[in-house]
Formats: C-alpha cells, sequence, structure tokens
C-alpha cells in the first residue's frame, strides 16, 4: 500500500513539472497564447492536482485503518494463544492431580485377655499410606507403606515397612504385567487385608500363621482376566531363606514357619527363587479359587545343611454372597522338605530347639449375615472355626528322636462388625483357643489367647 502512494505522488510531481515546462513553452510562444488561454491551463492543472491530492489522503486514510485492523487482529491473536496456553497448563495440572492417587487404611484394637486381665491393652495395629501413579492407560505405579504397632525404634516392637512398590502395564491383548515388591495371590486376605475387607478385630490365624501376613515377595508376574469369568495369574519371585531360621527363637511355632524366613524385600536371599501360580472364579456373589507356592529356600549358604530343602505351600479358598448371607472358607496345607540332617543339627546342639516342621496347615469356615445390607450404616454379625498347626511333624525325625508334633488348635471367633458406609468400621468379638488360651509374651500379640477384643478400622 505505501509503495502505490509514493508512485502516485511521484506521479502527481510529474504532472506538475510538465504544467509548468507547458507554461515556459506557452510564454515562449506568447505571440500565439493569449494571458486568457494561460490562466485557464493553470486552473486546470489546479484541478487535476486536488483530485490526485484526495486519491492520495484517501489511500493514507485507508492504509491506517487496514494497519490498525492488522494490530488488532494481532492483539486478538495473541490473547487467544496466551488464553491456550492458560488452558493447556491447567489441564496438565488437572490430569497430573487426576493421575496420583493417595490412599490409607488403618486399624487400632483393644484387647482384654479373659484369662491374665493385667495384659489388657491398646494398640495402632496399622497405619498405612498408600501413594499410586497412572503414567498412562497402560501403565501405573502402587505402593503401600505401613507403620505396625504405633512406634518404631531400636527399643520398641513397631515396624515401618514397605509393603508394595511394583509398575503394572497392561498389554493390548489385556495381559496385565507386574514387577516389583507385591503381595502374593493366596488365600481370602493377603492381597485383600484392608479392615473393612474382613471380619474380626484381628485377621484370621490362619492368615497370619499359615499364610504369612503380609505376604509379599519381589519378583514378575503375569496376570489375564478371561470372558468367562476365569483370572489366572503366575510369576518368578525371591523365595523364603531357611538359613535363617533360629533353632533357639519359639517364632517359628508361635508366628508360623514362613512368617519367621520371609525376605520381605529386605537384602532378601535371592541364589533361589521360587514359582507361584492362582487361579480364581468370579461371578455374582460367588469367588472361588485356588493357589499354589513352590521353590528352594536353602539359598546356597555355606556349610549349611538346609541347602537342598524346598518348600510347597498350595490353599484353596471360596466365598458365596446369597442375599444378605456371607459365607467364606479357606484352607491352606504347607510342606518343607529334606530338612532332616538340619533338625538332626538342631536337636544335637540346641536345648530345647524349634524344629522346622515338614507339615503345616490351617482352614476355617465363617458365617456373616448382613442387616441394613441397602442403608447407610450396616450390623453385620459373624461367627468364624479355625484349625490351625505350625508344626505337624517333622518328617523321618518324629519317630526316631520321639520328638511330638505340636497339638492341633481350634479357635472359635464371633462377634459383629458395624459399618458407616463402606469405608468405616467398628468391630467387637471374643476369641476362644483350645490350647494357648493365654496370649503369647513374644512375640507379642500373635497368639491372642481367649480374649474379648474392640476395634476401630478405615480405608480409602
Amino acid at each position: 500500500m505505501a509503495s502505490n502512494i509514493c508512485s502516485i505522488r511521484r506521479f502527481v510531481r510529474a504532472q506538475i513539472a510538465t504544467g509548468l515546462v507547458s507554461l515556459l513553452g506557452v510564454a515562449a510562444q506568447a505571440h500565439a497564447v493569449t494571458l486568457e488561454e494561460l490562466a485557464k491551463q493553470l486552473q486546470d492543472l489546479k484541478t487535476q492536482n486536488a483530485a490526485l491530492q484526495q486519491k492520495v489522503d484517501k489511500l493514507e486514510a485507508t492504509q491506517t485503518q487496514q494497519s490498525s485492523k492488522v494490530e488488532q487482529q494481532a492483539q486478538a491473536v495473541e490473547k487467544v494463544q496466551e488464553s491456550v496456553k492458560t488452558a493447556a497448563a491447567a489441564s496438565a495440572d488437572s490430569e497430573s492431580v487426576e493421575s496420583t492417587t493417595i490412599g490409607s487404611y488403618g486399624e487400632i484394637g483393644y484387647t482384654r485377655p479373659s484369662k491374665s486381665t493385667d495384659q489388657t491393652n491398646v494398640n495402632i495395629q496399622r497405619a498405612v499410606i498408600f501413594l499410586g501413579h497412572r503414567f498412562d492407560d497402560s501403565t501405573k505405579f502402587q505402593s503401600e507403606f505401613e507403620w505396625e504397632n504405633a512406634i518404631t525404634s531400636y527399643a520398641d516392637s513397631g515396624e515401618a515397612e514397605v509393603e508394595q512398590l511394583y509398575i503394572e502395564h497392561t498389554f493390548k491383548n489385556g495381559l496385565v504385567s507386574t514387577a516389583g515388591l507385591y503381595l502374593m495371590p493366596a488365600g481370602l486376605i493377603n492381597q485383600h487385608h484392608e479392615p473393612t475387607a474382613y471380619y474380626g478385630v484381628f485377621r484370621p490365624d490362619v492368615d497370619t500363621k499359615i499364610i504369612p501376613s503380609t505376604w509379599r515377595e519381589v519378583g514378575l508376574a503375569l496376570q489375564k482376566e478371561m470372558d468367562n469369568g476365569l483370572t489366572w495369574e503366575g510369576g518368578v519371585t525371591t523365595d523364603q531363606n531357611l538359613s535363617g531360621w533360629d533353632p533357639a527363637s519359639d517364632e517359628g511355632r508361635v508366628r508360623g514357619p514362613l512368617q519367621a524366613i520371609h525376605g520381605e524385600g529386605q537384602f532378601a536371599k535371592a541364589h533361589d527363587v521360587a514359582v507361584h501360580a492362582s487361579l480364581n472364579y468370579r461371578a455374582p456373589g460367588v469367588l472361588l479359587g485356588a493357589s499354589a507356592f513352590s521353590g528352594k529356600i536353602g539359598q546356597k549358604q555355606p556349610d549349611f545343611l538346609g541347602n537342598d530343602a524346598r518348600v510347597l505351600l498350595w490353599e484353596v479358598h471360596g466365598r458365596y454372597e446369597p442375599g444378605s448371607w456371607d459365607l467364606a472358607g479357606e484352607y491352606a496345607r504347607g510342606t518343607i522338605s529334606n530338612v532332616d540332617a538340619l533338625n538332626r543339627s538342631f536337636w544335637e546342639n540346641t536345648t530345647n530347639p524349634t524344629l522346622v516342621p515338614s507339615l503345616f496347615y490351617g482352614g476355617y469356615v465363617q458365617v456373616a449375615y448382613r442387616f441394613f445390607k441397602e442403608d447407610y450404616f450396616k450390623l453385620t454379625p459373624f461367627a468364624r472355626y479355625e484349625i490351625l498347626n505350625t508344626a505337624a511333624g517333622f518328617g523321618n525325625l518324629s519317630g526316631p528322636l520321639g520328638i511330638p508334633s505340636n497339638p492341633t488348635e481350634n479357635i472359635w471367633t464371633v462377634g459383629l462388625s458395624f459399618f458407616i458406609g463402606n469405608d468405616v468400621v467398628l468391630k467387637a468379638d471374643y476369641r476362644h483357643y483350645k490350647n494357648d488360651q493365654f496370649p503369647s509374651p513374644s512375640p507379642p500379640g500373635w497368639t491372642k489367647g481367649n480374649s474379648l477384643n474392640l476395634g476401630l478400622g478405615y480405608s480409602f
């Protein structure tokens, strides 16, 4: 536009110059042109010049108008760009918040042993923080950090531990892979152990002493949920470490054999590894499942007599929920083989040793009824009968050395759970043991003994 105006101006100057030249020519030829004619020609030139000036002014006004519009459009574009940037940043922040999740569960228990009331106590059993993050639609991170028994220090019996820490990736065909520290798919409680997921102030003894609670290993696993309701899982993980067995302690008997030797991801011996597999069928109100875990547990330690030892733990479980009823059952059985030489050395070198059992087992049946099932509050009385034996035999040594097996324990638990919504529960129960009617002094609380128990739990 500016180049057009300059061209017009040059044209106007040329026209004026031409007119002056013509006037000079006319003056030179004054004999042929009158003054009247000269004045007329000068007037015509003024008229043309005025017309040209109007065109120039009009073009300049148009250019100014268009420049203003361009500037306004540029400002509008800049505002849109800023809005887009702000919206994108807000969206990114929102997506980040939505893809990162925080949760928690915890429980507090009150125990009054009926045969030793001086041992009445209140304990913050667990406080757990869950942290998860979804990187994209296929990959996510899961973790749980747990504190047990309120205080963790050298002089206290509390624990601080990483309960889960793994990456999960889902492939396009629905196959799910897991890598890291994850919970073993064993029984009804191990993977779903929040206080709102089971009845009773404390977890069933079978799910703590036979299936170690909370049982986790470091490894790799694959899982697939089928269209027919079946879900299968299999993996390779770290294994137990039998070289850590302490024959001078009663931990293997009181807490259970696998509870006493599992690594929990803390410098876990990994010369020997284990395999696990599970299969579950789910339908509305129905769960049926089984799992198995097996591997060598000697870990090839120098001069260790148990390097050829092998563990096998299998279990079956089921749950049926017709209407307001909740019926459940579980049975677990474990063996530890090739430990005769190790147990003989314990017998010969330790006073009253705790030997490695060749057989341990346990199971329970449970019935519960939900009142006010459709309401915000739910009251659920329940009853559970358990049997378990943490040392049911010692292989070939039971006969020659006269080593007696543990008596089979029988436990009745009756109580009720009062749910506030689905995430808060108040609990009360009474436990009755056939044999171990007194609470265990060490480790504290692993055998509750005959006791009245109250509890508070939550999860979100």
